[in-house]
Formats: structure tokens, sequence, C-alpha cells
């Protein structure tokens, strides 16, 4: 939409803190898969606390709110409901349920949107449907005045955008001309610009850029809730969104300040992950391990200064020993020796014809 729209023929200048920003997350992905297999029992309690907390965080938000005694039998239980509010806090939750369960399966489709839409907000007469009139972000000044804030899409025109913004999505995944969390955040500010739905568009905001994060391989939000996050730094979150929604309509908006915003929510949300779990017992191991997987995700020719970019902390001799090993156990060969010596991995067949 209007914020792919900018980044059509390739982004000229990407600011430097979003360059930190990407570098940071491509680290702590790396290291994701090490930190996921250690203590099952407290990844366990890990996950229970992010989906209740995003659950209540996320409607928070949105001004729904229920009592804190009751938070567990809403989440989990199975008893009758006292009110509207805690009816949106459960269905929440049975879509988050939906998407942990399903992860990288969910397409970013319409019908998706329309899904989790249907699913958050229960038994209510639009839910699943786009909206049927125009409706503004309208702000509460002092004194009872209001204003309207920022002027969103037609109901008229929305599905048009819908279907557009979708395919923005796709082809941005497929023809990688931004990366794809640059793409992730240009998605969640136009869904937000757009505005589809009569009620609930910042909670399917929410549960959209955790589907994006397990279609980009980001798992970081079935642990720690994204959605906590967002709410602890509430102020920011409407700062940034209102920063880079101004000029929206006419294509001339920045979109950083709010691009930036998630960016930095995920790589809290790492932080969080990896203090959570708790440092590994074996360091040389745990490096070993994170050497190993980095070499298995390369492609094509290597050397080791593309293993130490992805590997920080890791040092040269333990870097060289471990492909020393990887080559005796036949996973990769060295095709030219010296100071820059070139590394492939073995190809299973063509080994085995060997």
């Amino acid at each position: 939409m209007k914020t792919f729209q900018k980044f059509q023929n390739n982004i000229e200048n990407i600011p430097t803190i979003t360059s930190w920003y990407l570098a940071d997350l491509s680290e702590a992905k790396g290291k994701q898969e090490l930190f996921t297999k250690q203590s099952p029992q407290k990844l366990k309690v890990l996950r229970e606390h992010a989906l209740i907390e995003s659950a209540v965080s996320s409607n928070r938000i949105e001004g729904v709110l229920v009592d804190q005694k009751r938070v567990a039998t809403v989440v989990f239980g199975k008893t009758h409901l006292k009110d509207r509010d805690e009816e949106e806090v459960r269905c929440y939750r049975t879509a988050l349920d939906w998407i942990h369960k399903e992860g990288t399966r969910i397409p970013i489709t319409e019908k998706t949107i329309l899904k989790l839409h249907q699913m958050s907000r229960g038994e209510i007469w639009d839910a699943g449907k786009y909206k049927r009139k125009d409706v503004d972000i309208i702000e509460k000044l002092p004194g009872g005045k209001e204003r309207v804030r920022f002027k969103t899409v037609g109901h008229s025109k929305t599905p048009d955008f819908m279907n557009e913004l979708v395919d923005d999505w796709q082809e941005a995944l497929k023809e990688r001309k931004i990366h794809p969390l640059i793409a992730l955040g240009a998605f969640n500010l136009d869904f937000l610009c757009i505005h589809p739905f009569r009620d609930g568009n910042g909670r399917i905001s929410r549960l959209l850029l955790l589907v994006q994060c397990y279609v980009l391989g980001i798992e970081v939000g079935r642990y720690i809730s994204l959605e906590r996050l967002i709410e602890q730094n509430k102020e920011r979150y409407y700062e940034t969104l209102q920063q880079s929604s101004q000029g929206w309509h006419e294509g001339k908006h920045d979109p950083w300040p709010y691009i930036n915003y998630l960016l930095y929510v995920l790589k809290t949300a790492y932080q969080e992950f990896e203090n959570r779990v708790g440092q590994i017992k074996s360091p040389r191991g745990a490096k070993t391990e994170l050497i190993t997987q980095a070499v298995k995700q390369q492609e094509g020719v290597f050397q080791v200064s593309d293993i130490q970019r992805n590997c920080s902390g890791a040092s040269l001799d333990l870097i060289r020993l471990t492909f020393k090993n990887l080559k005796a156990q036949g996973v990769i060969d060295c095709i030219e020796h010296g100071k820059y010596a070139k590394w492939m991995k073995v190809n299973p067949k063509r080994k085995s014809k060997g």
C-alpha cells in the first residue's frame, strides 16, 4: 500500500538505527534454535505466561479490562464469562492458540485477516467483516472536545486497499527488494492506516504481527508476549504511529519511526527471552552448536568470516576447529585453501555416489 509504494523502487537510504536493529535481530534469530532447546519445563512456563500476557495486554491497550483475580480463569478456564470484556479476552486467546499451533502454515491473505477478526471478536454482528461506514481515529481533548486525529480509508475503498496490501506483502517476500522485517513494519503501518474494521483494528494488527513473525522464522513471540511489550511502551507506540501516519494518504509520510518501534519491540523480546531462559551451562559447547547451525544455513561458497559475523563471541580458533570437525564428519569440504579458504556444504547425494 502507501508505505510499500514508497519502497517500490528499492530503499535508497535506510536509517542507521534501522540497520542496527536488523543486525541485532539477525544475530538473535541465529541463536533462537539454541535457546529453544534449553529447559523444556521452563519454556512451557514461558509459553503459558506469554499467552496470558498477550490476551490481557492487547485488549487492555484498547480499554478492555478484566478483573486480575479472574485472568487465569478467563484465559484458560471453561466457566461462564461475566461480561463482554471477558469474552473479548478469551476470544483473543483462541486466536493466539490457532496462530501458535499453525505457525508458518498460516498464509497472509484477506481470508486469514477476516478469520482472525472473526475469532478474536466473538459473538458480535460484524465479526469477520470489513467496516460498512467510514470510521476515523478520534482524539479526545481536555474539556470533552474531540478532533479527527487521522482520517482512515473510506469503507467503499477498504476491500481494494486490503487486497493491494496483501499483494504488496507477498510480492515483497518474493522479490526481496526490501528486507523482510522492513516489509513487516510497512504492512503493519499500512494496515492501521487503512483501518479496515469498525472495531478491533489494533488487536488484529498485533495478531498479524505474530503471524508474520512466524512466516519470517521469528518465534520469540511464542515465549515472550509482544503485546505486553507494546503495552509497556504504549506512549511510544501511539507517538510513532502518529508520526508515521502523517501524510500517509498522499504517500508523503515518514514510515521509519513506526517501523523502528516494531523492530525495537522484537529486539527487546529476544533480549528478555535470553535473560529468562538463562545462560547455557557450557559456553564452549553452546558456541560450537551455534557455529554448526550457522554453517547449515549457508548457501553456496562461504568463508570463516561469514560465520563469524553471525556468531558473536565465537573466536576464530573455535570456528576453525568446528570446521575441521564438520569436515571430518563429511558435512562440509574445503574447496580452496589458504588465508581466505573457501568452503561448501557436502551434497549428501553426491557423497553417497562417491
